[in-house]
């Protein structure tokens, strides 16, 4: 058994050796070659069909045999007069998930100029599953832009927030002329933050200079490294004061209705809150959302999906092999000697 053990461990260095040596080869002939730019594709799947199939199989599970095949010869009625029928309006859903440097906004400019190009602005609709704690200004403000193009272009747009929409996820919520949320979201944070750690005491304690040389007044106001001065806060702060007024009137004129010097404080609310106050429009979960549409509307998802090349496929997939080869002739080789 000793035998085997050693061997084995002496097995899976090997083969582990072998493939790192492999990636890195890879990696440097795929440096070599002049890179292309990635191209994604549109992603498009069926919530209704989902939906259908989700209840049928529950119904299969649950029903006895008379009432199956009573069932069936219902649906296979139905399904003929559907196909006679017009075709429904449809309800396109995208989800939208933003970090703090909101790069998802890449995505989200595609998946909205490919409803655009297709949606009947007569009838179809769109709905946003929104997600975010907020981020970049400039970055949020881009998202922003790209939902207002939905609206531009004469589709109805409602947002769903399930778990946050706040500071600049709020900045996009706001856009919809519809704001649905669970009870328990967060929404709000119309305010602007910004922290920066200052190092000019230890650097002075360790004798250690720092220089930075600007042209442009304000080309710099607070420093990392640098002595700090009051005019220099008090321009920084000013210019974070501009930014809060921008945030401000951006939200007023998307939601008039609202006291916008009342929410505009940088305090957050849960959804049962804040729909006093004038910031959602409706208590509900995108999921009852989708549920209520789905007897009016065909529902379709859309996502843009960026292509990996080939040699981001072959270095994640022998990533992941070497941990699976690893872990699993360890674990068996250990438990031939335990």
């Amino acid at each position: 058994m000793e035998f085997l053990y050693e061997y084995g461990l002496f097995f899976a260095k090997t083969v582990t050796f072998v493939i790192a040596i492999a990636v890195i080869l890879m990696l440097i002939v795929g440096a070599a070659v002049k890179p292309k730019a990635k191209k994604g594709e549109i992603q498009i799947d069926d919530i209704s069909e989902q939906l259908v199939e989700l209840k049928e199989s529950f119904l299969q599970n649950t029903l006895g045999k008379k009432e199956l095949k009573a069932h069936q010869k219902q649906l296979k009625s139905k399904s003929k007069k559907a196909d006679k029928d017009e075709p429904k309006p449809r309800l396109y859903v995208i989800d939208f998930v933003g970090s703090m440097d909101a790069h998802e906004v890449e995505s989200l400019r595609e998946e909205i100029t490919a409803i655009i190009s297709i949606a009947d602005t007569s009838k179809d609709k769109v709905l946003i599953r929104l997600e975010s704690g907020g981020g970049v200004v400039h970055g949020y403000g881009l998202a922003a832009s790209q939902l207002q193009r939905i609206k531009s272009a004469g589709i109805p747009l409602s947002v769903a927030i399930d778990k946050v929409a706040a500071s600049g996820g709020y900045m996009m919520a706001c856009v919809a002329d519809e704001i649905l949320a669970a009870p328990f979201a967060i929404v709000g944070s119309i305010g602007v933050i910004a922290q920066i750690p200052n190092f000019n005491k230890i650097l002075k304690k360790n004798d250690v200079e720092f220089e930075q040389i600007t042209a442009g007044e304000f080309k710099r106001t607070l420093t990392l490294f640098g002595e700090n001065t009051d005019k220099a806060r008090e321009k920084f702060r000013e210019e974070i004061e501009q930014t809060h007024g921008l945030f401000k009137t951006f939200v007023s004129t998307q939601r008039p209705s609202l006291d916008i010097n009342l929410v505009a404080t940088g305090e957050h609310w849960f959804a049962t809150q804040a729909i006093d106050k004038g910031l959602v429009d409706v208590i509900k979960t995108s999921d009852d959302a989708l549920l209520e549409q789905q007897h009016e509307r065909q529902i379709y998802k859309i996502k843009y999906k960026v292509k990996k090349g080939l040699s981001d496929k072959l270095a994640l997939g022998l990533s992941s092999g070497v941990n699976k080869v690893g872990i699993n002739l360890l674990s068996k080789f250990k438990s031939l000697n335990p």
